[in-house]
């Protein structure tokens, strides 16, 4: 079973993306913030990571480039409520890029994607 580390500072939404992709079968971590977030993905080691852009203390995309220096073959799914960020150079790191949605169809297609290139066929 994939584990996946859901970062955002919205509550809601990491419930929303916890209670949902768990019901999938992924086991899930979250985190509010990008304090220590280089540490929190060695200890929780997950599959993938879905990743907020527009943080309150965090720029998504700086973070992104922290986990690509780190942890260069870790899929990372950009979330965010706007797609301006598309244009950003530093977005490309990025495995893929969501805009966020009460459906969550799209990122489960993008994470199943990213995983299905990321984990060996069992």
């Amino acid at each position: 079973m994939a584990k996946i580390l859901i970062v955002d500072d919205e509550e809601h939404i990491r419930f929303l993306y916890s209670e949902e992709l768990a019901d999938e079968g992924y086991e899930v971590a979250t985190a509010d913030s990008g304090y220590q977030l280089l540490e929190r993905i060695e200890k929780e080691k997950p599959d993938l990571v879905v990743l907020d852009i527009k943080m309150v203390d965090y720029n998504g995309l700086d973070l992104l480039q922290d986990i690509r220096n780190k942890y260069y073959d870790l899929p990372v799914i950009l979330c965010t409520a706007y797609d301006t960020f598309k244009e950003d150079m530093k977005s490309i790191a990025a495995d893929f890029y969501v805009i966020k949605s009460f459906d969550l169809t799209e990122l489960k297609n993008k994470i199943k994607m990213a995983l299905e290139t990321k984990l060996p066929e069992e």
